[in-house]
């Protein structure tokens, strides 16, 4: 019996991505590029996926498809399906509260506190990387939009020097998934969402502690509100 597939058409193979910007090797950035996919929305819960068929749609080979997805199943983002490939596992909405209350506690803090004490070249430095999140918003590609917010956020912790504390977040944001950028991209209110992170870095580099408060605390609350909208489907089963 073949794997499901997704309800939509696929998306064009994209650059395999660096989450965090971190330097991986080729089996790491595949496995970025389909769990950028996963948190996005783009690869649906309960859907099975074989690997020659995220190979395809990725534009890469099979085999670091396969073992990448076994690093997935490892963090409890998939399940192995015997002879058939991987299912993507759902978050329950009382999971995405907790993930996001959790964000907001160890997150808004940090950040507020680097209005004080980031290097302002350092901020000035992620200017690049926020512009990036636009140009993906603009332009709709999901997978580029979640490789590069990742990057932004997780560089931005970083300034505060726990690694810890990153490595925490980085987990958080790979265990949430984004079903509602989609319904954003076709109402025109992802580049809102995207632009934000430009005037969180006007208001750090501004040492507008203020401001930089209410931009973290409405962007975290976009996770749960906005962004997680729940797929129409699955609103039924549920209902």
């Amino acid at each position: 019996m073949a794997a499901a597939q997704p309800s939509r058409s696929p998306s064009p193979a994209p650059a395999l991505p660096t989450l965090g910007g971190k330097k991986s090797s080729y089996r790491e950035r595949v496995a970025d590029a389909l769990r950028a996919a996963l948190i996005a929305g783009e690869l649906l819960p309960g859907e099975v996926y074989s690997a020659p068929t995220l190979a395809a749609r990725f534009g890469v080979s099979a085999t670091p498809v396969r073992e990448a997805m076994l690093d997935l199943a490892k963090e409890g983002l998939v399940d192995t399906v015997p002879n058939k490939g991987f299912r993507v596992t759902a978050v329950s909405d009382q999971q995405l509260d907790e993930y996001t209350h959790i964000r907001a506690l160890i997150e808004i803090p940090t950040v507020v506190a680097l209005a004080r004490t980031a290097d302002l070249v350092s901020l000035e430095a992620l200017r690049p990387t926020a512009r990036e999140i636009v140009t993906a918003a603009t332009a709709g590609d999901l997978v580029a939009y979640v490789e590069a917010d990742t990057r932004f956020h997780l560089s931005l912790l970083a300034l505060a020097g726990n690694a810890h504390l990153v490595a925490v977040v980085g987990d958080l944001r790979k265990r949430a998934r984004l079903y509602g950028l989609t319904a954003l991209v076709e109402a025109g209110r992802l580049l809102a969402s995207a632009e934000e992170h430009l005037e969180l870095l006007d208001a750090l580099i501004a040492r507008d502690e203020k401001a930089v408060r209410e931009v973290m605390t409405r962007h975290i609350g976009h996770v749960r509100g906005l962004w997680a909208a729940r797929q129409p489907d699955r609103q039924a089963k549920d209902g």
